[in-house]
């Protein structure tokens, strides 16, 4: 009875050491990361208001860059834009006359002044002169010579006032006046510009290649300024988002390669890009030295060579180290 105990004991411990050994023998399967899927979608919207006129895209088309996705209606703005363009051409009109003399005209009105003006003064320097010589004689009083000399003096002023309206009237006007006249002309073009990009923002188009991820206005509706009318999912935009106990932190660094996998998905690698300096919990609970293994860190790693472009946006994923084996 007693042999055949020590027989069972032997047999039994044999078995725990050949199970100890097996499972010392074995590789040890590490406990996966939750993550999820993530984007960074693009909001189209337009930073004016109107009716949305033309929607030339749909939930899930596919859109190149460049490609126009809606146009609001954009009267007011082109309205705004020729007036604009009228202000423009105004501005532009007055520093060119401004520029130049007065017309040809004018000029020859005043030329034929000045001829009148040297006339007269040929007429009344010539009486000065001729009367001069009979004062000597006693013909002429000096009163009459007084009046002869005041002629003169006055037809001499003629000619020379006709003669500087002469010159300002072949002159352009004046720096200053020039000057404002060009800041005007500024402005007015500034004004064209800003009405023709008020005009261009009603028409969005694709700033990169992706996918319509979502519209969230239908034609004929009216969108407020800046409101997204189209939800662009860019392509190789999705990251696998996961988070990391307090624990692991030291383990995973920027640039270190992960593996994730996912229900119905083939496994795929992806490249850290970035480690939050900041804990979160888990579940929300108060700190404390008993509760700090709740601790989590969130990474977030791209998929290498557009593995990523399979995954859905909130797609639940498993992730471990690169070099480990994923869980079956």
């Amino acid at each position: 009875m007693h042999e055949r105990l020590r027989m069972n004991l032997r047999t039994s411990l044999a078995v725990l050491s050949l199970v100890g050994l097996l499972a010392g023998c074995g590789k040890t399967v590490p406990t996966p990361w939750s993550g999820y899927a993530e984007v960074d979608l693009v909001y189209l919207a337009s930073s004016g208001a109107g009716t949305l006129s033309r929607l030339q895209v749909q939930r899930g088309d596919t859109v190149t860059a460049g490609t126009t996705l809606f146009q609001l209606d954009a009267a007011p703005e082109a309205y705004g834009k020729e007036a604009a363009q009228a202000q423009q051409s105004k501005a532009s009109a007055q520093l060119a006359d401004l520029s130049k003399g007065r017309r040809e005209n004018e000029l020859e009105a005043i030329q034929a002044q000045l001829q009148q003006a040297r006339a007269a003064l040929t007429i009344s320097s010539a009486q000065l002169k001729r009367h001069q010589e009979l004062v000597h004689q006693g013909f002429v009083t000096l009163a009459q010579m007084d009046e002869l000399q005041a002629a003169q003096t006055r037809d001499k002023a003629r000619v020379n006032e006709l003669q500087a309206q002469l010159a300002v009237a072949r002159d352009s006007a004046r720096p200053d006046t020039l000057a404002a006249a060009k800041a005007e002309l500024q402005a007015a073009s500034a004004q064209v510009s800003q009405q023709r990009w008020a005009e261009d923002q009603k028409v969005r188009r694709a700033p990169v290649a992706g996918r319509v991820f979502d519209v969230l206005y239908r034609q004929g509706e009216w969108v407020a300024p800046g409101s997204p009318v189209v939800v662009l999912l860019p392509d190789h935009a999705v990251t696998v988002r996961f988070y990391v106990p307090q624990a692991a932190l030291s383990q995973t660094r920027v640039g270190q390669t992960v593996r994730y996998a996912c229900d119905g998905c083939a496994p795929g690698t992806a490249t850290i890009r970035y480690v939050s300096p900041q804990a979160e919990f888990t579940p929300p609970v108060i700190y404390s030295n008993d509760s700090k293994d709740k601790l989590v860190y969130m990474i977030e790693a791209i998929p290498d060579a557009h593995n990523g472009d399979a995954l859905k946006p909130g797609q639940p994923l498993s992730v471990t180290h690169g070099n480990a084996a994923q869980p079956t």
